[in-house]
């Protein structure tokens, strides 16, 4: 057994045990509440250059298979967990998952007090953090002082990290219907599938795309993906969404793509606490009042009030959502140009199938723009 040992920049140091790779890794330490899905969080690019801690005790049950990343690696900078699986259980699993991280080089600990973690995070707010092992774990002051070195989470430009080198196309299934713009800010492989069941063709691009780049597909509509990092420094994607708007091309945004959208029409963004992260998170439509269990994952949220109308330089514009726990705003829609947002994950995976419907909408905005 290796010893390891999760420090924050607070000074708290936690000990347990290596898991996946040995060494050290820098990041801020966030918690998900998920109690299933840890390969779709662990391949999510919004969850770059975080230390991802799994409220679930037990964690590694189904090993790891080849068919359920979103994206082409892990992206966690680390990873915590309180009572790893010795032996893996599920005919689809291709190894564990504590040699999946061993391979990918994720350093991660185990066997340490997840819950006391969790608590203390919700306490004092996400902060940076580090996990050490082998020859990297040395005197606390010094790993301290490492940690504090690191950089911070706000004014973190890390979408350029995640988005894809080339333009890729997904086909649509069966008949073509449509044709889509898939703005690349983090974007997971489900999304790209859920849009191509409803007859969608999408092109996902370039975050550093032009707009000309976008017009070259023919697109029918703009989808801002989710992503990683300080909304605030998104001027590029945030100016392609204001040409869309002035063109009133259909515009569907998720996550980060919704504090794109937000950003775009005025409103400021701000850090939050410690963030929502997980499958069971509720969100209430605030012009039907009905609920939704969402899968989500953000660290910083829109300004504003539920429910709150505004003018914008495109029109009139509501805040159509938020979250019952804490009154966050999850949702934009623009009343006078065909354009809406949401800060959770329609494609939820993993994750409950509660917002599916939204990619129906933004196929009928695209049907009542023809």
């Amino acid at each position: 057994m290796t010893n390891a040992a999760l420090v924050l920049e607070d000074g708290r140091v936690f000990r347990g045990e290596a898991y996946g790779a040995t060494g050290v890794s820098l990041g801020e330490v966030v918690f998900s509440t998920a109690m299933t899905g840890y390969q779709e969080t662990l391949t999510d690019p919004s969850y770059h250059r975080q230390i991802v801690v799994q409220t679930a005790p037990q964690i590694g049950n189904t090993g790891w298979n080849d068919e359920d990343d979103e994206s082409s690696k892990i992206w966690v900078a680390g990873y915590v967990v309180r009572d790893p699986a010795r032996t893996p259980s599920n005919w689809r699993s291709k190894r564990g998952l504590d040699e999946e991280l061993a391979n990918q080089g994720v350093v991660g600990i185990a066997g340490l007090d997840t819950r006391t973690l969790t608590r203390h995070i919700r306490e004092r707010g996400a902060m940076r953090a580090g996990v050490f092992s082998g020859s990297d774990l040395t005197d606390d002051a010094s790993m301290v002082e490492q940690v504090k070195a690191s950089a911070q989470m706000l004014g973190a430009n890390l979408a350029v990290d995640v988005t894809t080198d080339e333009p890729y196309v997904v086909e649509a299934i069966g008949e073509k219907k449509f044709t889509v713009a898939a703005l690349d800010l983090g974007i997971k492989s489900n999304t790209p599938r859920m849009m191509a069941a409803r007859g969608i063709e999408v092109h996902v691009l370039p975050l550093t795309s032009t707009f000309e780049d976008i017009l070259k597909v023919s697109p029918d509509g703009l989808f801002l993906s989710n992503g990683p990092g300080d909304p605030a420094t998104q001027d590029h994607a945030i100016a392609l969404t204001r040409e869309a708007l002035g063109r009133k091309l259909p515009l569907f945004g998720i996550c980060f793509g919704n504090q794109i959208l937000g950003r775009a029409v005025g409103r400021g963004t701000y850090k939050m606490r410690y963030g929502h992260r997980g499958i069971n998170i509720p969100v209430i439509d605030v012009a039907t009042g009905k609920v939704a269990i969402t899968s989500q994952n953000h660290g910083f949220a829109l300004e504003g009030t539920p429910g709150e109308e505004f003018s914008s330089e495109f029109g009139r514009a509501v805040l159509s959502h938020y979250c019952p726990n804490d009154g966050t705003v999850e949702g934009v829609r623009l009343l006078d140009a065909p354009a809406f947002s949401v800060q959770y994950h329609p494609e939820a995976a993993a994750g409950p199938h509660d917002a599916a419907p939204l990619f129906d909408e933004f196929v009928t905005l695209m049907n009542e723009a023809r």
